[in-house]
């Protein structure tokens, strides 16, 4: 890191924070400063995470949408408001893994509304198993590049940041993969969200929205064949469940034969059929973060788009994501056995406590991969993933659900 964007990054946060301790808000009669803020908000989360790293700021014009961004942890989008500093902060924080003393060996769960990951988890390609080792979960270990290790920055303005991580990972079969990551993360105003969404924004509408472009290059001096084993950029959004959340996820209808099947949806166990439920071209999935259960579709299935509705918060979210018909994706699953070229490249999870009740979150996820990476030398693959928020009254979100998930907000809310 430069010590300009150092500077930079340093400064985007800090004078964030001084504006906030020098200049009171009003709610209502009641003046709230930074430390007054309530856990669940961004000026929370924004206070809570600035004690742990120099984070980037991205926000629009007017201070309401903004985005928090950490270099240090894995080049995260941590979470964003559509409504400043006290508004609700959309993305998931794990404040328990941030306390701990010592990092923790399957994974450190600091959560954050966008992550870059790689695949497969399971698998025979897998970089979360050593080889030989049974894949169950006393083996399972999160590469360390994309867990605890800190990604470098390399420039940060007001509305983008671009990061970069050099990684060495091995696979289940013993190949040593080694590549280069990098990550750019862009504030998207209404007018960008209007343009690569099609969509008209109500003036009752809020909204705060973020692209994602995620490039690997294989840095091997031999090709990433079938033989080695591969990876695939794998993209993870965790969001705040609650009890009448649903995920939203249109599918291509067709022949099971010539498409496969329409949902994976047994990846922890089947998902019951009061949890997820399947009406025309739409799947609908309860994300109450009470029970786990994650379900995938691949990508002739998936439509490259896929949301999340909470009628408490009166939040809609959308994700988009590339998609490659009939493009190879790596199958996820902790087993060796299956065919490693057959996977999914889209995936939705719903948190809830394991067998001895612990439990990370809750949260929920919308996933998105890319295909294998079949890489030269020198080569590089990219994925991109969009984040978008809108939160208003069903009556101005509905167009916006119709037109991008083909249904209405009401259709929703009665899923279930």
């Amino acid at each position: 890191m430069t010590k300009f964007n150092h500077i930079v990054a340093i400064t985007l946060v800090t004078s964030l924070l001084l504006s906030c301790g020098n200049k009171n808000t009003k709610k209502g009669d009641e003046t709230m400063s930074m430390e007054t803020y309530k856990e669940g908000t961004f000026g929370y989360d924004l206070n809570y995470l600035s004690t742990k790293d120099s984070l980037i700021i991205l926000k629009g014009e007017n201070d309401n949408a903004q985005i928090i961004v950490s270099p240090k942890y894995q080049a995260k989008v941590f979470t964003s408001t559509v409504d400043g500093l006290s508004g609700r902060s959309m993305g998931f924080i794990g404040y328990k893994a941030f306390e701990l003393t010592t990092p923790d060996e399957h994974m450190n769960g600091f959560g954050g509304e966008n992550r870059f990951w790689l695949g497969p988890e399971g698998g025979q390609y897998s970089v979360y198993f050593e080889p030989g080792k049974k894949q169950i979960y006393d083996n399972w270990h999160t590469p360390k590049p994309i867990d605890i290790e800190p990604w470098t920055l390399i420039s940060a303005t007001g509305q983008k940041v671009e990061m970069k991580k050099e990684m060495e990972i091995k696979n289940y079969v013993g190949t040593q993969l080694k590549l280069n990551v990098d990550r750019t993360i862009a504030f998207l105003d209404p007018n960008k969200i209007k343009s690569a969404l099609g969509v008209d924004l109500s003036d009752k509408v809020k909204s705060v929205a973020y692209s994602t472009q995620n490039e690997i290059k294989n840095k091997n001096d031999f090709e990433w064949t079938k033989e080695t084993g591969t990876i695939c950029i794998w993209m993870l959004d965790m969001f705040v469940p609650a009890p009448k959340a649903v995920t939203v996820i249109p599918f291509n209808t067709g022949d099971e034969k010539e498409m496969g099947k329409i949902v994976t949806s047994d990846y922890f166990g089947e998902i019951p059929a009061d949890r997820l439920t399947v009406k025309d071209n739409t799947l609908y999935f309860k994300t109450d973060g009470n029970q786990r259960g994650k379900l995938g579709l691949n990508s002739f299935r998936t439509t490259g788009i896929a949301g999340n509705y909470d009628p408490e918060s009166k939040r809609l979210t959308i994700t988009t994501f590339e998609v490659v018909k009939g493009g190879t994706y790596l199958n996820q699953e902790w087993n060796p056995t299956k065919n490693p070229l057959v996977g999914d490249a889209m995936n939705a999870y719903n948190d809830g406590p394991l067998e001895d009740g612990s439990i990370m979150g809750p949260f929920l996820e919308i996933e998105s991969c890319s295909p294998a990476a079949f890489l030269k030398p020198g080569e590089s693959q990219s994925h991109n993933h969009n984040v978008y928020h809108f939160v208003g009254e069903s009556v101005d979100l509905d167009p916006i659900a119709k037109k991008l998930l083909g249904v209405s907000i009401e259709e929703i809310i009665n899923a279930f």
